[in-house]
C-alpha cells in the first residue's frame, strides 16, 4: 500500500514538473521577453529539482523505517507528504500567474490589439507636444468659461422666473431653480461654442405628488432593457391610490388639468400644453412633457425678449430646451434646458433624455441622471489631488481626439459621458499622488487602455450605480449603492454594426492622436503669432 502511494507521488511530481504553465513553449512568449523568461525558468527548474530530491530522500527514509513503524502511521506520513507536495506546487503556480500578470503589459491581453494596430502602450506621444497641447488648450477655454457661466446663470434665472408665471397661469406646475451639470460646470469644457446643460426641476401642486417606480425597486416590473430608468405616476398626497387632478372639487372651472388635458370647451391650441400623461394612464409621458416645456419656454422668452439685444432660437425642434443664443458680437452660446423631476430627497433626477444622447428610452420610462453626484465626486477628488493635477487634462485630450476623429470617420457609439465615466473609474482606483502634472502621459495611456479593455469586454459599468468604491461623503443613497451595476455599453453591444464602427473609430483615434494634437498646437501657435503681428502693425 505504502509503495503504491509513493509511486503515485512520483507520478504526480513528474506531471507537475512537465506542466506547460511552468515551462511554456518557446514561441508562446514575446521575443523581447525570451531571455528573462528563460532565466526565470532555469532558476525555477533548479529549485524544483532540489525539492524533488528532498522528497525522494524523505520517501527512501520512510521506506527504510517501514518495518519499525505501525502501518497506520506510515500511511499517514505518505498521505501528508502527497498533500504537502500538491500544496507546494499550487502555491508556486499561483505565484507564477501573479508574476506574469504584473510583467505582462495590459495591451498584450486585448483582442483589439491586433498586429499592425496602434495601442495605448505603443501610441507615439511627444512629451513637448503633449505639454504644449495641455497649456494651449487650457488657456483657450478656461478664461472664458466663468464669464459664460455667469451670463447663462443670469439669463436662466430671468427665463425661469418668466416660465413660472406662465406655468402658474396655465397648468399650476411648480418650477424650481436650475441645476448646472456637465463639463462647463465641471471646468472641463473642450470645444467652442460652449454648451451649458441645465436641469430644471418641476413638480405638481403641493397637494399632489409623484410616485416613483425605479428599475431597482423591490417589486419592479421594469424590463431588463430599461436599467437605470423609472416611471412616475401622479397621486394625491397621503393616498396610495392614484387619482387625477381633475377629481378635486376645489378646482375652479378655468384651471386646466395637469394630467388629462382639456374638456370640449377648451381651446385646441392649449390642449397640447396640458396633456402631460400617457393616454388613459397616470404615468407622465416624456414626449408630452417635452411639448409642454417647449411651448412654455417659447411663451416665457416672448415675455422678456424686449429686455435683451440678442437672438434666441431652438436648435432642434425635437428636443425641448435646446436653445441657441447669438450675441450681437456674433458669439454663440448653446443651452440645453432639460425638464427634470427630482427623486424625492436625493440628488438624482429623472430626465426625458441625456444631453449627449441622440436617442432616448421609450415612454413611460425616464432615465435617471446622477450628474450631481458625479460633479460632487470630481470636487471630492479636486481637494485631494496634487496642485495642477492632470485629471482634467486627460479628459480634455481624449474628448478632443474623439471629437476630431468623429469628424473624420463619422458618428460612433462613444459619447463624452462614456469618456467621463472612464476618468471617474480611474480616479477611484489610483492614488491621488499618481495624478501629478508630470504623469499626464501615463494617466492618458491608462485612460485609453481602460477604454480599450471596456470595448474588448463589451462592458463599461456606471460609476455611481452599484459601485461601493464611492466615498461616503458623496452621500449616494443605499438603494443605488446596492443595485446591480449598469452596463453603459449594453445598447452599443446589442447593435453589432454600431459596435464594429465604434471599435474602428477607437483604433483610428489612437493612430491619428499624435498628428491631431500636433496640428492643433501648430495652428494655435500660428494664430497667436498672426494676432501679435497685427497688434504690432496697428500699434
Amino acid at each position: 500500500m505504502q509503495g503504491a502511494i509513493a509511486r503515485v507521488c512520483v507520478v504526480l511530481a513528474a506531471a507537475l514538473l512537465n506542466h506547460p504553465r511552468l515551462f511554456p513553449q518557446e514561441n508562446a512568449t514575446h521575443p523581447d521577453q525570451d531571455q528573462e523568461l528563460m532565466a526565470r525558468m532555469r532558476e525555477r527548474e533548479e529549485r524544483l529539482q532540489m525539492e524533488q530530491a528532498k522528497l525522494e530522500d524523505e520517501l527512501s527514509r520512510q521506506n527504510s523505517e517501514q518495518e519499525e513503524t505501525a502501518p497506520d502511521e506510515a500511511y499517514g506520513r505518505y498521505l501528508w507528504s502527497a498533500v504537502s507536495f500538491v500544496i507546494f506546487f499550487t502555491i508556486e503556480m499561483c505565484r507564477l500567474d501573479l508574476a506574469d500578470a504584473e510583467a505582462r503589459p495590459v495591451e498584450d491581453e486585448d483582442v483589439l490589439s491586433e498586429s499592425g494596430w496602434v495601442t495605448p502602450g505603443t501610441m507615439a506621444l511627444d512629451k513637448d507636444v503633449l505639454r504644449n497641447f495641455c497649456d494651449k488648450f487650457a488657456c483657450a477655454t478656461s478664461h472664458e468659461v466663468w464669464r459664460v457661466r455667469e451670463f447663462v446663470g443670469g439669463f436662466a434665472d430671468d427665463l425661469l422666473e418668466s416660465l413660472r408665471s406662465v406655468c402658474d397661469r396655465d397648468t399650476d406646475v411648480e418650477v424650481g431653480d436650475f441645476v448646472g451639470i456637465g463639463s462647463t460646470f465641471e471646468s472641463s469644457k473642450v470645444f467652442r461654442p460652449l454648451i451649458c446643460d441645465l436641469l430644471v426641476p418641476f413638480s405638481p401642486p403641493e397637494q399632489y405628488c409623484f410616485q416613483f417606480h425605479l428599475w431597482c425597486g423591490a417589486s419592479s416590473d421594469t424590463p431588463p432593457t430599461m436599467q437605470g430608468c423609472g416611471r412616475m405616476t401622479v397621486t394625491r398626497s397621503g393616498e396610495n391610490g392614484e387619482r387625477c387632478l381633475c377629481g378635486s372639487a376645489n378646482l375652479a372651472d378655468d384651471v386646466l388639468c395637469l394630467l388629462h388635458g382639456s374638456s370640449d370647451t377648451l381651446k385646441a391650441d392649449r390642449a397640447v400644453e396640458t396633456l402631460l400623461c400617457s393616454k388613459n394612464t397616470h404615468s407622465l409621458a416624456k414626449d408630452r412633457v417635452m411639448k409642454w416645456f417647449q411651448i412654455s419656454l417659447t411663451r416665457a422668452w416672448a415675455r422678456i425678449s424686449h429686455k435683451y439685444d440678442f437672438e434666441v432660437t431652438f436648435r432642434n425642434l425635437d428636443t425641448a430646451g435646446a436653445l441657441k443664443i447669438r450675441l450681437r458680437s456674433g458669439k454663440v452660446v448653446l443651452l440645453n434646458v432639460i425638464p427634470a423631476v427630482q427623486l424625492e430627497d436625493t440628488k438624482a433626477y429623472l430626465v426625458p433624455h441625456f444631453p449627449s444622447d441622440c436617442e432616448s428610452s421609450p415612454d413611460p420610462y425616464w432615465p435617471l441622471s446622477f450628474a450631481v453626484y458625479e460633479r460632487s465626486l470630481l470636487k471630492h477628488f479636486a481637494k485631494r489631488l496634487p496642485q495642477n493635477s492632470c485629471h482634467l487634462h486627460c479628459f480634455q485630450i481624449i474628448t478632443f481626439l474623439h471629437r476630431k476623429q468623429r469628424g473624420l470617420t463619422g458618428e460612433s457609439g462613444l459619447t463624452s459621458y462614456h469618456l467621463k465615466t472612464v476618468l471617474l473609474h480611474l480616479l477611484l482606483s489610483k492614488r491621488p499622488s499618481a495624478w501629478g502634472v508630470s504623469s499626464t502621459e501615463d494617466r492618458l495611456r491608462d485612460a485609453l487602455g481602460f477604454l480599450q479593455r471596456s470595448l474588448q469586454e463589451k462592458r463599461l459599468d456606471h460609476v455611481v450605480v452599484g459601485n461601493r468604491k464611492i466615498p461616503e461623503d458623496i452621500d449616494v443613497p443605499e438603494v443605488f449603492r446596492k443595485a446591480e451595476p449598469i452596463n453603459l455599453f449594453r445598447p452599443l453591444v446589442l447593435r453589432k454594426e454600431l459596435y464594429a464602427a465604434t471599435v474602428g473609430h477607437f483604433r483610428e483615434m489612437l493612430r491619428n492622436a499624435p498628428a491631431l494634437m500636433q496640428e492643433y498646437t501648430s495652428r494655435f501657435s500660428n494664430e497667436g503669432s498672426r494676432r501679435s503681428r497685427e497688434e504690432n502693425v496697428s500699434g
